[in-house]
């Protein structure tokens, strides 16, 4: 009778090996087990083999984001919401620094890309909202904006949770996020102002 997988030793081991690529330790299967209770051969068992481990440690950072970004509730406020979507990412790569540095190494392949998506599926449906509320122009490029968009929340989160800025840093998403939503036909007072409001919610 085949035995049924722990998914703790599972997220032990992918905690784990996040962990030691980012403050840059030798990872072998006996360093990544060693002081976890478990053997080496629970890599194999939950996972295939080491590039079946990184394979679920990349696609666990992007699961995570995911889940974190559908706890931001829509308002009647489209570009509300899309500054809460920014901030909430920011929050998720400052709460979980270890799996945000392996999202963006391309070097693992994902489990699952159509998965990893939906984050970005949040940010394009806001986006649409707005162009339906009017608050954007109609020929506003949904996927366009989302990307530039998470261009901005991704440089600041790099710069804060991996890089040498400090958190007040993080201010600068407001003006940056402002004029990008400006430029695509947005009222600058209100768009400050629904722009703060969602900075300040995420």
């Amino acid at each position: 009778m085949a035995r049924t997988k722990d998914p703790a030793v599972r997220s032990l081991l992918i905690t784990r090996a996040a962990h030691m690529l980012r403050v840059r330790e030798p990872i072998t299967l006996r360093s990544l087990v060693e002081g976890t209770g478990v053997s080496t051969m629970a890599v194999y068992t939950y996972f295939g083999s080491m590039d079946g481990l990184w394979r679920a440690v990349r696609q666990e950072g992007f699961r995570r984001l995911a889940t974190r970004l559908d706890t931001v509730g829509k308002t009647r406020d489209p570009v509300r919401d899309l500054a809460a979507l920014g901030a909430c990412y920011i929050s998720h790569a400052l709460t979980e620094p270890d799996l945000y540095r392996v999202m963006f190494d391309d070097g693992f392949e994902l489990e699952d890309p159509e998965q990893a998506d939906r984050a970005l599926h949040h940010l394009v449906e806001t986006v649409q909202r707005a162009r339906s509320a009017e608050r954007f122009r109609a020929d506003v490029n949904p996927l366009t904006t989302a990307m530039q968009s998470w261009a901005i929340g991704h440089g600041l989160a790099s710069l804060v949770a991996c890089g040498p800025l400090p958190r007040d840093t993080l201010a600068n998403g407001i003006p940056m996020l402002t004029a990008l939503y400006v430029s695509y036909g947005d009222d600058p007072v209100r768009c400050r102002r629904s722009v703060t409001r969602g900075w300040r919610a995420g």
